[in-house]
């Protein structure tokens, strides 16, 4: 019988579907609510975007589009009941409550933890079904015995945001069954999966789920447990047979620099070693700045104080990884990036508070 688990005090699923569980923290009760209305048979949720791209907003999905996620997923992996999940993601956010329809839909044990960037630490025993995000995954790796656990969790999977290239190659040392997710609240959650083996990611699409690419090659996607017949996005992406695809990057991001189409997220990578080399493992990212000549200009983005001196070098460094019209035309200094709600960078908003 399934049940959920905080801070070893155990519920059985019967007891959440009668209401009837002792005082909790706040972020759990609420958990336990969303729980004890699924179990109850609700058939529609409002939930919130992320706002990565844009203000967040509320959407309504229903519960049959959750519950074929869940299979779906269940179906990929082979999970069967009886199973060991933890959940260390924002139940507010489409991730978290996936992670709990999952464990009920799989009649599982959910282990239900506060987000934060170990969630091992409380725990020595191994899971059958993880979902991180790229942090708490790095994080974990850093430390012995958290990384012993995430050697041993049977299926680990990463979404929220991408994982950067020296995650990546980390993932792939320890040899971890471990896969990026792509997916949206849309979608409620991935629709698609590529295993981690090296830092070229291919995403296989999930059962039932039909792709293609429109003219500039925006994914379009129909699935099951998508609200709409087809869903447009606006990930430009490389179509490969059968039923997969490379994620290049987002068309909203797209720098048209004199007329060149710059693409961040394919740049970006190419930029890690000589950052990190200069400025520790800190975030960055290329943006889009109004140019009068050009039109935008790409220009780099770094959590850092300002620092004139490693600003130069770095550029000096571009140079020699970078075509002359990729290398970025300005460097601008956050030390505190704003992120949205679930953890992904506000790009936008970022630019616009960096100097």
């Amino acid at each position: 019988m399934g049940k959920i688990i905080i801070q070893g005090q155990e519920y059985s699923f019967e007891q959440i579907r009668s209401g009837n569980w002792s005082e909790q923290d706040p972020y759990f009760s609420q958990a336990l609510s969303f729980c004890r209305d699924w179990l109850k048979g609700k058939t529609e949720f409002k939930l919130s975007t992320s706002g990565s791209t844009g203000k967040p907003k509320m959407i309504a999905v229903s519960r049959k589009q959750m519950e074929i996620s869940a299979k779906a997923t269940g179906d990929f992996f082979g999970i069967g009941n009886g199973a060991d999940l933890l959940c260390c993601l924002n139940t507010q956010m489409i991730a978290g409550k996936m992670m709990l329809v999952r464990g009920m839909e799989w009649d599982a044990h959910i282990f239900l933890v506060t987000p934060q960037s170990n969630p091992f630490e409380a725990f020595v025993q191994t899971f059958d079904f993880v979902a991180m995000v790229p942090l708490q995954v790095a994080t974990c790796i850093e430390n012995p015995d958290s990384r012993s656990i995430l050697k041993k969790t049977r299926n680990l999977i990463i979404g929220g945001a991408p994982s950067s290239p020296e995650l990546l190659q980390k993932i792939t040392d320890l040899h971890l069954n471990a896969y990026q997710t792509y997916g949206m609240t849309e979608t409620v959650s991935h629709v698609a999966l590529a295993k981690i083996d090296g830092q070229e990611l291919t995403y296989q699409v999930l059962p039932g789920v039909k792709i293609g690419a429109d003219e500039e090659n925006k994914l379009w996607l129909e699935a099951p447990m998508a609200k709409e017949k087809r869903l447009q996005t606006n990930d430009i992406v490389e179509l490969l047979p059968p039923h997969q695809f490379k994620w290049l990057g987002r068309a909203d991001f797209t720098i048209n620099s004199g007329g060149i189409k710059l693409q961040p997220e394919i740049l970006e990578p190419k930029m890690a070693e000589s950052i990190y080399s200069l400025f520790g493992n800190c975030d960055y990212f290329l943006f889009g700045k109004t140019d009068e000549k050009l039109g935008e200009k790409p220009v780099l983005v770094i959590e850092f104080p300002k620092d004139e001196k490693r600003a130069l070098d770095l550029l000096n460094r571009l140079k020699t990884v970078l075509e002359r019209y990729q290398v970025p035309k300005e460097i601008l200094f956050n030390p505190l990036f704003t992120k949205t709600a679930s953890g992904k960078i506000n790009r936008i908003a970022t630019f616009n508070n960096s100097l």
